[in-house]
């Protein structure tokens, strides 16, 4: 039986994690992008000795038994870090079959992946936000684009004339009806506001609301969901697949959007994928940046079904993601998953040696 004698981070681009076996297999992951320290202490501390020794086959049972062994610590740094083994084990499965993941979990749904074009700033007037959008739409061809609105849980600190009720009309204005338009509040609002803003998103015929209060306030997002006619999209912060189902069997989300780094790697998220499928609800997992999270999120994509819609590209600056080849870049809104083996993607060693090492072996 092949056994995973070693696992690796490297600190620096985030926490890239390099998983290794007794018969010379190996793979690439990623744990969640940010606070990559802490992330990697609890890898090395809590999620490790859920793999030293065991087989990297057996990547679905060794996800859920470390979430189990770990019960007491279940929390978000626990899931950011379980993400980076998993998705390593993925690449290194997908590696030893010579196949690419999306391969490994059933195979192409589409033949590539539609995206929306993703804005995360909020300190742009809405003017400014709306020539970004345009200038993004003509040069990757967007279908669909995403704008932040509110601040950011802020218990509706934007003033009600404030740069959402200018932002939300200037843009249909602009971009006009073949766009499709989102937007994102982060949890912003009170209910009563977020019904409000909802129906200003209405007005102006937005594709959906996207947590439009924080996102641990489910009876009040359920409220919201019931009160709107705009699909309401959930779950991007959860580190829990319960949590996910409650949000999908309760009607709080018309959208479920879980991260593949939050919620504990492939394994997990295409369980979302899956029981969205089964409720009939799309799927549009949260993918913000440009790192390896992006490559492993479309692989999702292209695989699951439910996944139906357009998916999150940024628009914003990734130079600093640029650490991986091929680096993808949207063209005709759509992004063509690479058909090599495992994530179809390569760093280079160099870049490695420039980062933070530490491993846990046998």
């Amino acid at each position: 039986m092949t056994k995973i004698i070693s696992i690796e981070t490297f600190e620096g681009h985030g926490c890239i994690v390099r998983v290794r076996t007794d018969d010379g297999l190996e793979g690439i992951g990623q744990t969640a992008h940010s606070e990559a320290k802490i992330t990697a202490e609890v890898l090395h501390s809590l999620v490790a000795r859920n793999y030293l020794g065991r087989d990297p086959f057996d990547v679905v049972t060794l996800a859920d038994s470390c979430a189990r062994a770990e019960y007491k610590y279940f929390g978000g740094f626990l899931f950011r870090a379980l993400a980076g083994v998993d998705t390593a084990l993925w690449d290194l499965v997908g590696r030893a079959k010579s196949q690419p993941v999306y391969q490994l979990l059933g195979g192409k749904a589409r033949p590539a992946v539609p995206v929306y074009g993703s804005a995360m700033r909020r300190d742009t007037t809405p003017e400014d936000e709306v020539d970004r959008m345009i200038t993004a739409v003509a040069e990757h061809g967007f279908g669909a684009v995403k704008v932040k609105i509110g601040e950011r849980n802020g218990r509706d600190g934007e003033p009600r004339s404030g740069r959402t009720s200018r932002l939300v009309p200037l843009l249909r204005k602009e971009l006009g009806e073949e766009i499709e338009i989102s937007a994102d509040a982060n949890g912003a609002y009170s209910p009563g506001q977020a019904v409000r803003i909802g129906r200003l998103l209405e007005e102006y015929d937005y594709l959906h609301f996207e947590e439009p209060v924080p996102y641990w306030e489910y009876e009040n997002a359920e409220r919201i969901a019931a009160a709107l006619d705009i699909p309401i999209g959930l779950g991007e912060q959860e580190f829990s697949v319960e949590n996910l189902r409650r949000l999908v069997t309760a009607g709080m989300a018309d959208v479920i959007q879980p991260d593949v780094g939050y919620l504990g790697g492939i394994t997990r998220a295409r369980q979302v994928a899956d029981l969205a499928n089964l409720a009939g609800v799309p799927c549009v997992p949260h993918s913000s940046g440009r790192s390896l999270t992006a490559i492993f999120t479309l692989h999702l994509v292209t695989a699951m079904p439910a996944c139906s819609l357009f998916h999150e590209w940024t628009i914003e600056d990734v130079s600093d993601m640029h650490f991986y080849e091929p680096f993808p870049v949207a063209r005709g809104g759509e992004i063509i998953v690479s058909e090599a083996p495992g994530w179809g993607i390569e760093i280079p060693e160099s870049v490695l040696r420039q980062m933070e090492r530490r491993a846990s072996t046998v």
